[in-house]
């Protein structure tokens, strides 16, 4: 074990010291958070930071599009009326402009709690947690009209059936309609979170410390990082964005059913 743990460690400083000769000789590309372990951390910490923010606002924007689409087909027609309203406003306005709106605007309503410390007053919601909201909704009013083309691709005469053998209109929607929904709708919805993803980057503008923050940080703190940080910038959100594709992939294989659907 010790010979297998001396020459790991004699691999990582190789290569520490390789990056850091090639930032004194080739100063435009200075991969400073390989070599330097402070900036290595303030990477890991905007990763994983950008990791639970697209697996919250994906969670959540799948949550709304179920609700909603199924709200779309409420009785009442008020209801539909809020849901409609709700998908016009998410998707007609810029989603930078929907985060600043939050976080400034309804922030000022939001009701604020005493630290431990006894001095220091904080928001219920902070600006992780503004983040998530906004881009959750955002992502939301796409996903209700994504499920609402996968239902109305369920023949009514399933629907009637369900109903003919008692079941009320949210256990049809729940074990009939929403399972052979999203067969169809994977494809679509697939694109959407793909996107959503993509989005979370605008979080920089109310400084949550995601990826990008935290380069951008790096960078203005040594402009030589620019180039190396926008190189890791790409490599990780292909990365990311390949992972999600591959699992929706595999979760549309998985769930097709021959002759329906996708």
């Amino acid at each position: 074990m010790a010979p297998r743990f001396f020459g790991v460690r004699g691999m990582l400083e190789g290569i520490r010291s390789f990056f850091k000769e090639l930032a004194e000789t080739h100063p435009k590309w200075n991969f400073i958070y390989i070599y330097d372990p402070v900036q290595t951390e303030r990477v890991l910490d905007g990763l994983w930071m950008t990791i639970q923010l697209s697996v919250f606002c994906v969670i959540l924007s799948v949550i709304i599009g179920v609700v909603g689409a199924w709200l779309q087909g409420s009785p009442h027609r008020w209801v539909r009326a809020i849901v409609q309203g709700y998908i016009q406003f998410f998707r007609n306005t810029p989603p930078l402009i929907q985060l600043l709106f939050f976080y400034f605007a309804l922030g000022q309503f939001t009701p604020t709690i005493t630290a431990a410390d006894g001095w220091t007053v904080e928001p219920i919601i902070s600006n992780v947690g503004w983040a998530i909201i906004s881009l959750s909704f955002f992502a939301g009013a796409f996903n209700v009209e994504i499920f609402r083309a996968g239902i109305e691709a369920v023949p009514v005469s399933t629907q009637e059936a369900s109903e003919s053998l008692g079941m009320s209109r949210l256990q049809t929607y729940i074990y009939i309609v929403l399972p052979l929904a999203f067969r169809v709708s994977l494809p679509a919805l697939n694109n959407n979170l793909v996107n959503l993803v993509k989005t979370t980057t605008q979080a920089i503008v109310i400084a949550v410390p995601e990826l990008l923050y935290q380069l951008v940080s790096m960078y203005n703190d040594y402009s030589t990082a620019q180039n190396a940080c926008m190189v890791l910038m790409f490599v990780v959100y292909i990365t990311l964005v390949g992972i999600l594709v591959l699992g929706m992939n595999r979760w549309e294989r998985a769930m097709r059913i021959p002759g329906y659907g996708t």
